[in-house]
């Protein structure tokens, strides 16, 4: 489904990935764990073609998505939704303008159906009444179910998360896992995860990959991850050790 080709990537000669080789399978949860500075962002950014590569391939389904035609392109990114790390809402919008804004800018729908679909989707991850609330009168957990609703209101083939629990207290955030477990479950996209929490987390993926020093340092299932005894896995992992696990869905 998705698959990186010996990815590599410098800014102002730093090398931030140095040759990335993974491969996330068709409507599978990945999560991409790593400490601050490990590249994480830069691999997502990578994978939503927002960063071309100085070297190696991003493939979408078979597709270069960095050398292909603006065509192609165009039409395998309007199958992409994301949950951006802030969320990312538009403060003069209420919460339905927020979420309805992919299906208006991308399909012609009558306002009706967009109605429909999106008080559909606002109930689904519990906000019913919120309708025409707008950010700033809602909470920030609320704010990301708002992101997240918007993410898939159009029903995206693959969707990248990019840290959706940082900054939310432990109980919000089991909620929000809960919520993108759910949805995942529903609508079977690929989804990508990118954070460098793993509270909560790994009861929600179907595996983990860790990122250290711009590599794909180890990948396995959450069992196999918290079971592999190789250094850089446990000095990543041992402080979290007991967290884990807790507040899944």
């Amino acid at each position: 489904m998705i698959k990186t080709e010996n990815l590599h990537k410098s800014f102002s000669g730093q090398p931030v990935l140095r040759g990335v080789e993974l491969h996330i399978r068709e409507g599978e949860m990945l999560a991409l764990i790593g400490r601050s500075g490990a590249g994480k962002s830069v691999l997502l950014r990578h994978l939503m073609g927002l960063v071309r590569p100085d070297q190696g391939r991003v493939l979408i389904e078979g597709v270069d998505l960095h050398r292909s035609s603006s065509t192609k392109r165009k039409a395998l990114k309007e199958r992409f939704g994301v949950l951006f790390q802030g969320g990312a809402l538009f403060d003069s919008m209420t919460v339905f303008d927020n979420v309805a804004f992919p299906l208006r800018e991308k399909y012609r729908l009558g306002e009706e159906e967009i109605r429909e679909r999106v008080l559909q989707e606002l109930a689904l991850v519990e906000l019913n009444g919120a309708e025409e609330k707008y950010p700033a009168q809602i909470s920030g957990g609320m704010r990301k179910r708002v992101a997240l609703a918007r993410a898939i209101i159009h029903n995206p083939k693959i969707v990248f998360f990019d840290e959706p629990t940082t900054g939310l207290d432990p109980i919000t955030a089991r909620s929000i896992h809960r919520l993108i477990h759910s949805t995942h479950s529903r609508l079977h996209f690929t989804g990508v995860i990118v954070t460098h929490e793993t509270w909560g987390l790994f009861s929600i993926v179907d595996r983990v990959a860790l990122l250290h020093e711009g590599r794909i340092a180890a990948l396995g299932t959450p069992e196999e991850m918290m079971e592999a005894q190789e250094p850089v896995v446990r000095e990543f992992l041992d402080p979290q050790r007991s967290l884990v696990g807790q507040g899944g869905p």
